[in-house]
Protein backbone atom coordinates (compact mmCIF):
# COMPACT_ATOMS: atom_id res chain seq x y z
CA UNK A 1 0.00 0.00 0.00
CA UNK A 2 1.34 3.29 -0.84
CA UNK A 3 0.59 5.97 1.71
CA UNK A 4 0.82 10.06 2.30
CA UNK A 5 1.01 11.94 5.41
CA UNK A 6 -0.17 15.18 4.21
CA UNK A 7 0.94 18.27 6.17
CA UNK A 8 2.95 16.14 8.64
CA UNK A 9 4.65 18.72 10.56
CA UNK A 10 6.15 16.90 12.82
CA UNK A 11 4.29 13.54 12.94
CA UNK A 12 6.80 12.07 10.95
CA UNK A 13 5.38 8.45 10.00
CA UNK A 14 6.97 5.33 8.85
CA UNK A 15 5.37 3.74 5.65
CA UNK A 16 3.78 6.80 4.28
CA UNK A 17 5.54 9.44 2.43
CA UNK A 18 5.51 12.68 4.67
CA UNK A 19 4.92 16.22 2.80
CA UNK A 20 4.68 18.98 4.24
CA UNK A 21 5.89 22.93 3.58
CA UNK A 22 8.96 22.69 6.28
CA UNK A 23 11.97 20.91 5.41
CA UNK A 24 11.81 19.21 8.98
CA UNK A 25 13.44 16.25 10.04
CA UNK A 26 12.01 13.34 8.27
CA UNK A 27 9.69 14.68 5.68
CA UNK A 28 10.30 12.97 2.26
CA UNK A 29 8.60 15.92 0.21
CA UNK A 30 8.86 19.68 0.74
CA UNK A 31 5.74 20.88 -0.77
CA UNK A 32 3.23 23.90 -0.39
CA UNK A 33 0.33 22.62 -0.95
CA UNK A 34 -1.83 25.70 -1.07
CA UNK A 35 -2.50 26.96 -4.59
CA UNK A 36 -0.30 24.07 -6.18
CA UNK A 37 -0.70 20.91 -7.34
CA UNK A 38 0.13 17.85 -5.55
CA UNK A 39 3.59 16.61 -7.04
CA UNK A 40 2.56 13.38 -7.96
CA UNK A 41 0.69 11.41 -10.99
CA UNK A 42 -3.03 10.51 -10.47
CA UNK A 43 -3.82 7.59 -8.64
CA UNK A 44 -0.63 7.14 -6.64
CA UNK A 45 -2.32 6.51 -3.09
CA UNK A 46 -3.90 3.84 -1.69
CA UNK A 47 -4.46 6.15 1.54
CA UNK A 48 -3.70 9.60 2.35
CA UNK A 49 -3.73 10.85 5.76
CA UNK A 50 -5.02 14.60 6.56
CA UNK A 51 -4.29 15.58 10.47
CA UNK A 52 -5.08 18.57 11.57
CA UNK A 53 -3.74 20.32 8.27
CA UNK A 54 -7.23 21.33 6.31
CA UNK A 55 -8.30 24.10 9.14
CA UNK A 56 -5.26 25.79 7.86
CA UNK A 57 -5.69 26.91 4.02
CA UNK A 58 -8.64 27.13 1.58
CA UNK A 59 -9.40 23.12 1.38
CA UNK A 60 -11.87 22.79 -1.56
CA UNK A 61 -8.82 22.85 -3.84
CA UNK A 62 -6.88 20.59 -1.38
CA UNK A 63 -9.53 17.84 -1.44
CA UNK A 64 -9.64 17.71 -5.14
CA UNK A 65 -5.67 17.16 -5.53
CA UNK A 66 -6.48 13.89 -2.97
CA UNK A 67 -9.41 12.80 -4.79
CA UNK A 68 -6.69 12.82 -7.84
CA UNK A 69 -3.82 11.34 -6.31
CA UNK A 70 -6.25 8.56 -4.48
CA UNK A 71 -6.65 5.30 -6.14
CA UNK A 72 -10.08 4.19 -6.57
CA UNK A 73 -11.08 3.08 -3.56
CA UNK A 74 -8.53 4.66 -1.90
CA UNK A 75 -9.24 6.05 1.73
CA UNK A 76 -8.77 9.60 2.81
CA UNK A 77 -8.67 9.85 6.28
CA UNK A 78 -8.78 13.29 8.15
CA UNK A 79 -8.71 14.81 11.61
CA UNK A 80 -10.04 18.49 12.14
CA UNK A 81 -11.32 20.75 14.79
CA UNK A 82 -15.03 20.78 15.73
CA UNK A 83 -16.53 23.74 15.22
CA UNK A 84 -17.39 24.03 19.19
CA UNK A 85 -13.90 23.45 19.70
CA UNK A 86 -11.46 26.20 21.65
CA UNK A 87 -8.43 25.62 19.37
CA UNK A 88 -10.44 26.89 16.37
CA UNK A 89 -9.88 30.81 18.10
CA UNK A 90 -6.77 29.74 19.68
CA UNK A 91 -4.85 29.23 17.02
CA UNK A 92 -4.47 32.48 14.59
CA UNK A 93 -3.65 30.29 11.85
CA UNK A 94 -6.76 28.67 11.97
CA UNK A 95 -9.04 29.66 8.59
CA UNK A 96 -11.66 27.18 8.56
CA UNK A 97 -14.06 25.16 10.96
CA UNK A 98 -15.99 21.92 9.98
CA UNK A 99 -19.27 20.31 10.98
CA UNK A 100 -19.55 16.70 11.24
CA UNK A 101 -21.73 17.16 7.91
CA UNK A 102 -19.27 19.51 6.17
CA UNK A 103 -18.00 16.35 4.23
CA UNK A 104 -21.17 15.17 3.45
CA UNK A 105 -20.45 17.81 0.81
CA UNK A 106 -17.84 16.38 -0.79
CA UNK A 107 -19.67 12.98 -1.02
CA UNK A 108 -21.74 11.42 -4.33
CA UNK A 109 -25.67 11.00 -3.53
CA UNK A 110 -25.10 12.52 -0.04
CA UNK A 111 -28.49 14.05 0.10
CA UNK A 112 -27.61 17.58 0.21
CA UNK A 113 -28.27 17.89 -3.83
CA UNK A 114 -25.43 20.26 -4.33
CA UNK A 115 -22.42 18.07 -6.28
CA UNK A 116 -22.57 20.66 -8.54
CA UNK A 117 -20.50 22.61 -6.60
CA UNK A 118 -17.64 20.28 -7.33
CA UNK A 119 -16.38 18.30 -10.36
CA UNK A 120 -15.22 16.02 -7.77
CA UNK A 121 -16.87 13.46 -5.29
CA UNK A 122 -15.90 10.78 -3.05
CA UNK A 123 -17.97 7.69 -3.02
CA UNK A 124 -19.09 7.07 0.28
CA UNK A 125 -18.40 8.06 4.49
CA UNK A 126 -17.32 5.17 6.06
CA UNK A 127 -16.93 6.43 9.37
CA UNK A 128 -17.18 10.01 10.91
CA UNK A 129 -17.15 10.63 14.54
CA UNK A 130 -17.04 13.51 17.46
CA UNK A 131 -14.27 13.31 19.15
CA UNK A 132 -13.98 15.05 23.09
CA UNK A 133 -11.50 13.63 24.72
CA UNK A 134 -8.14 15.01 22.93
CA UNK A 135 -5.92 16.31 25.00
CA UNK A 136 -7.91 16.32 28.55
CA UNK A 137 -8.79 12.87 28.59
CA UNK A 138 -8.92 13.09 32.61
CA UNK A 139 -12.29 14.49 32.94
CA UNK A 140 -14.92 11.97 33.42
CA UNK A 141 -17.70 14.30 31.95
CA UNK A 142 -15.48 14.06 28.52
CA UNK A 143 -16.24 10.10 28.40
CA UNK A 144 -19.29 10.43 29.35
CA UNK A 145 -20.49 13.04 26.37
CA UNK A 146 -17.90 10.40 23.90
CA UNK A 147 -20.08 7.26 24.64
CA UNK A 148 -23.23 9.48 23.98
CA UNK A 149 -22.44 11.46 21.45
CA UNK A 150 -19.24 10.68 19.36
CA UNK A 151 -20.22 7.81 17.31
CA UNK A 152 -24.17 7.61 16.78
CA UNK A 153 -24.94 10.07 13.67
CA UNK A 154 -28.51 10.79 14.83
CA UNK A 155 -27.32 12.05 18.42
CA UNK A 156 -24.39 13.89 16.44
CA UNK A 157 -26.96 16.17 14.98
CA UNK A 158 -28.62 16.55 17.79
CA UNK A 159 -25.42 17.59 19.85
CA UNK A 160 -24.27 19.89 16.97
CA UNK A 161 -27.81 21.75 16.94
CA UNK A 162 -28.54 21.92 20.63
CA UNK A 163 -26.47 23.82 23.73
CA UNK A 164 -24.90 20.72 24.33
CA UNK A 165 -22.16 21.75 21.76
CA UNK A 166 -21.98 25.07 23.38
CA UNK A 167 -21.67 23.63 27.13
CA UNK A 168 -19.68 20.28 26.04
CA UNK A 169 -17.15 21.50 23.19
CA UNK A 170 -15.91 18.96 21.29
CA UNK A 171 -12.06 18.70 20.23
CA UNK A 172 -11.74 17.25 16.70
CA UNK A 173 -13.76 15.56 13.88
CA UNK A 174 -12.18 12.66 12.54
CA UNK A 175 -14.20 11.03 8.77
CA UNK A 176 -12.85 8.86 6.80
CA UNK A 177 -14.06 8.85 3.20
CA UNK A 178 -13.85 6.85 -0.05
CA UNK A 179 -13.10 7.36 -3.44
Amino acid sequence: MKKLNLGCGTDIRYGFINLDIAPINGVDVVHNIEGNPLPFENDTFDEVLCQDILEHLEYIPVLKEIHRILKKGGKLKIRVPHFSSSNNYRDPTHKKMFSIKTFDFFVENSGFGRNYYFDFSFSKIISRRIDFTGGIKYFLYNWLIQITFGNKAKLQNIYELTLFSRIFPATNIIVELVK
